[in-house]
């Protein structure tokens, strides 16, 4: 499994709650080529339920859940860790 986290050493002190889905497009093709994809949105605390629906709302999303830090997926695919800050469509 590859994994991308964009957070920078101090966001992963304050971005600690990830919100996962199993991308259902990204999957099986690309980087995740013969595997799963999974994208990830790490948030803060006080950001995690607009996430979590703005994450539930996305078609290709499936199975989204709330995952514990660190986030370690086991088996082929990719996983990409997203950051949500003050800006970001989900909380804007």
């Amino acid at each position: 499994m590859k994994i991308v986290d964009d957070r920078t050493k101090e966001e992963k002190k304050t971005h600690v709650y990830l919100i996962c889905g199993t991308d259902s497009f990204m999957s099986g093709w690309g980087r995740a080529k013969n595997g799963v994809s999974y994208a990830v949105w790490a948030c803060k605390p006080e950001h995690l339920s607009k996430v979590k629906r703005w994450v539930e709302s996305r078609s290709e999303m499936k199975r989204v859940r709330l995952v514990t830090d660190p986030y370690k997926p086991k088996g082929k695919g990719h996983c990409h860790i997203y950051v949500v800050n003050d800006n970001h469509p989900s909380v804007v």
